[in-house]
């Protein structure tokens, strides 16, 4: 039988995102590389019309946790590169792109797990509410669904170079400054900032290049609408984060 040739590729997709994020993470800086890492994380999907009807997410307040699909849209390039430096390999080494999880993607996407807070509607808005993620302020989504166990669960599979979770946590310590700050934001507004903060700075969320090392340079990361200052300090006996204002 003749073969029939090949269809071309698309050349472009248009997307439409259902939801748009209002996440506690402002800017790159601090957002955990993997989502679940950070366990105090939470944000609101907001659902776009046409699709913020009740009916299109009927039945998913039985699912723990959902996938999304969404766009790295501050990470996207005009050329896109074949090669990338996980910061997990320490940003020495190179891995094919289609071999990592950068968000330097020819297409820009990502994908997370998160947990299901629920849905909501207020103020003229559909909001679906998550915790556990690494989204931040502005992600547009693309798709939600929900997340099967006994589907998507793989436990014996392996990557190789990145098969356990970061292990090693820094120790923090808020100085007097931060805690009267925290101590004076109300915690409805700032869900479980503390364990927020903790959560962000424990992992040492500087470049590869500058992690382990002492130095004076004062770091900030822009959560809900805060500025948390913190410096890296190497003791004698701990290595430890020194979170200096929550502001």
């Amino acid at each position: 039988m003749p073969r029939h040739p090949s269809r071309p590729a698309a050349e472009a997709l248009t997307l439409t995102p259902v939801a748009i994020t209002r996440s506690c993470f402002r800017d790159k800086f601090g957002v955990p590389r993997q989502p679940g890492l950070t366990r105090h994380a939470r944000a609101d999907l907001v659902i776009q019309a046409p699709f913020d009807r009740e009916d299109a997410f009927r039945g998913l307040d039985t699912a723990s946790h959902l996938w999304l699909t969404f766009q790295f849209h501050q990470a996207v390039r005009a050329e896109w590169r074949p090669v990338v430096r996980p910061p997990r390999l320490g940003g020495n080494r190179k891995m094919g792109v289609f071999a990592s999880r950068s968000p330097f993607r020819p297409n820009s996407l990502g994908l997370s797990v998160v947990r299901n807070e629920g849905l909501v509607r207020g103020n003229d808005e559909l909001i679906l509410r998550i915790s556990d993620h690494d989204l931040i302020e502005g992600t547009p989504i693309l798709d939600i669904k929900p997340y099967l166990p006994f589907a998507d669960s793989v436990p014996e599979a392996t990557l190789g170079w990145a098969d356990s979770p970061p292990t090693e946590r820094l120790a923090v310590v808020f100085l007097p400054q931060a805690e009267t700050q925290l101590a004076g934001l109300p915690p409805d507004r700032y869900p479980e900032l503390r364990a927020l903060i903790e959560d962000v700075v424990a992992y040492d969320p500087r470049p590869s290049f500058r992690r382990g090392r002492d130095e004076e340079r004062i770091y900030g990361a822009h959560l809900y609408d805060l500025n948390v200052r913190f410096r890296f300090v190497n003791g004698p006996s701990q290595k430890r984060v020194e979170v200096l204002t929550v502001c």
